[in-house]
């Protein structure tokens, strides 16, 4: 007797471009049966009619936020992701995860959480620990015990490492020492996914952080994932024949390079990570309002942030999207600045004493975006953080706006795209595919109202058009309602569950 039996869909395995008409059986939390029913004698517990809705792996999101969440019971549920069709969450991206990864996964398992959860060690998180804030070079000693710490969190089940070379303190480290690092993780067969350390013209520009990227991969020997890939402002867009072309010179060499996308024209960040030179950022916080309070030093952080809000396109392309102060919000950074009578880059600062905030910042262009998408090694990624649509809409937007309205990739690409070149690079065996033996991890919308509904004035809407979600084998959407039943399971890297 089966648990579950779908039948009548239009099914797509994750690989194959074109569908099939095949039912599609599931015991325990494994797919046992793919194929024609006819001369089986099936009975099932629960038999769903996919007449009409598209039936595919869940979608697997390798680059969130969704600790935050996961970390607190009453939020464990991943409603934002789970209503994408996202069975599998990679969280600790951007080098900052929660640590230590064993004290986490086993507070998730202890209260449960609604899709399945990949681990990665953050970078930034362990420089923290040894290192602390200060913008200097590691000493040999304090290599050492990185190394240490990040091979803890290998044997913990971590399946990489994550960088996030644009944030301090990440951005305090250089090329070196990340590759040290990624040596311990290439020996434990993990994979590396960075945030690169310029993705405008900061720093060492876009297309010298891709080939850092790249170098870290080459002498490292192991997969390198470049994080919601983008040419982020005026002074780089349309380069991404250029950095396509250093990516596919990095693959010919046999360096495993992909890279994840959102499907948005504006990213988001903190207001802080987006504006103040991480020069001055260097000990943290108090250490740079005491550089703000010297007039010499004052004058030449004003001089740098007003650069960094040109970077961004301008004071009015920063939209305020969650702050502490519920009077900015769905105001950019041109009107703050004109409530307080101050210039946008001294706002900058005003704000910052007392807040926290996010902005969302309009930097895009439409042909990069399409070209990025385009590639056969770039996957579906939301960077799902509160204040920003792509939290609650990614994968549906993708497909609604990308696939459907303007048709720049097909049903196939995008759904192969959301789940097996996904789980092949993060190498998670027996998931993102509709395949006998794998887990049954599996989603089934509708292809006539899968939307999503998040924007940037109301960025906390849940998407439309999920019918259903089986995660290990379970029902946790049925008829489009969470079931609140807690399905998802914290994967760890080499160990059984994963067999």
């Amino acid at each position: 007797e089966l648990d579950i039996l779908i039948q009548n869909g239009i099914v797509y395995n994750g690989v194959d471009s074109n569908h099939q008409k095949v039912s599609i059986g599931i015991f325990e939390d494994k797919i046992v049966f793919i194929g024609n029913e006819k001369g089986k004698l099936f009975e099932a517990k629960k038999t769903i009619d996919a007449t009409g809705l598209i039936v595919c792996p869940g979608f697997i999101d390798p680059h969130t936020h969704s600790d935050r969440e996961l970390k607190l019971p009453e939020k464990s549920h991943n409603l934002p992701f789970l209503m994408q069709g996202v069975t599998t969450v990679v969280a600790g991206n951007d080098g900052n995860s929660f640590f230590p990864t064993a004290e986490f996964k086993a507070l998730y398992e202890k209260h449960g959480i609604g899709t399945n959860a990949i681990l990665l060690a953050g970078h930034g998180t362990i420089r923290k620990i040894v290192v602390g804030r200060t913008n200097r070079k590691a000493t040999e000693e304090e290599l050492k015990n990185m190394q240490t710490l990040v091979q803890k969190e290998m044997d913990a089940g971590a399946f990489g490492i994550s960088t996030g070379l644009f944030y301090a303190p990440g951005s305090y480290s250089d090329t070196e020492e990340i590759i040290a690092l990624a040596k311990v993780v290439a020996a434990n067969d993990g994979i590396y996914d960075s945030h690169i350390r310029d993705e405008g013209s900061y720093s060492i520009g876009l297309k010298g952080a891709i080939e850092e990227a790249i170098e870290i991969g080459r002498q490292a020997k192991l997969p390198v994932h470049i994080a919601h890939i983008k040419c982020l402002g005026a002074d780089v867009w349309n380069q991404s024949k250029d950095i396509i072309q250093l990516i596919e010179k990095g693959r010919a060499e046999g360096i495993n390079v992909t890279a994840d996308q959102y499907p948005y024209d504006a990213s988001a960040t903190g207001l802080q990570a987006a504006t103040v030179p991480r020069w001055a950022e260097s000990g943290g916080k108090d250490s740079l309002f005491f550089r703000y309070s010297q007039p010499r030093i004052k004058d030449q952080i004003l001089k740098e942030t007003k650069r960094n809000i040109t970077r961004r396109g301008g004071p009015d392309k920063l939209l305020f999207v969650q702050t502490d102060d519920s009077m900015f919000v769905g105001k950019n950074l041109l009107e703050v600045a004109e409530i307080l009578k101050l210039s946008p880059e001294a706002a900058v600062y005003e704000v910052l004493k007392d807040r926290g905030v996010r902005v969302a910042s309009f930097n895009m262009t439409q042909n990069d975006i399409y070209n990025f998408m385009k590639q056969p090694w770039v996957m579906t990624g939301s960077d799902g953080n509160s204040g920003h649509p792509r939290k609650y809409g990614s994968f549906p937007r993708k497909y609604h706006k990308y696939v459907q309205q303007e048709k720049v990739i097909n049903l196939a690409t995008f759904i192969k795209g959301s789940t097996s070149t996904t789980a092949e690079f993060l190498k998670i065996p027996s998931r993102g595919k509709l395949q006998e033996g794998y887990f049954a991890d599996v989603i089934i919308f509708n292809p006539d109202t899968f939307k999503d509904v998040a924007d940037y004035t109301n960025a906390f809407e849940f998407s439309a058009g999920l019918e259903y979600s089986i995660i290990n084998g379970k029902l946790s959407v049925e008829n489009g309602k969470f079931t609140n039943q807690l399905n998802g399971k914290v994967l760890v890297k080499n160990k059984t569950n994963l067999n």
